[in-house]
């Protein structure tokens, strides 16, 4: 016969499990805080560019340095502000892609080059 074990509807006794918790949770605030900043930085950049070409690298570049500020972020900082700037800046790169498809698509020509 096993052993009663019981549900833990009741108490039984028994010392409570151990509960594991982040130690550093991700806020709303923090991800807010992140996209914001990062949608700021992508704008700032993506003006630098006069035409279509300049505005891709330009974002590009701005992306890249976004993604190293949030692995940092990962590693030392708020996570929560490193998930803001991923979100962002992989909206900002598809807002790229879908604007280089379109011109290659209306125009027959790649235009990066």
């Amino acid at each position: 016969m096993l052993p009663y074990n019981p549900s833990g509807l009741f108490p039984s006794g028994r010392p409570p499990r151990p509960t594991y918790r982040e130690p550093h949770p991700v806020g709303g605030a923090g991800v807010a805080a992140g996209a914001v900043g990062t949608l700021f930085w992508l704008v700032l950049f993506g003006l630098l560019g006069g035409s279509l070409v300049g505005y891709v690298w330009w974002t590009l570049l701005a992306g890249a340095l976004a993604w190293i500020a949030a692995l940092a972020l990962v590693r030392y900082g708020d996570r929560g502000v490193a998930a803001g700037i991923a979100i962002v800046t992989a909206g900002g790169w598809s807002i790229v892609a879908a604007a280089v498809a379109t011109r290659w698509v209306s125009s027959g020509d790649w235009p990066l080059w």
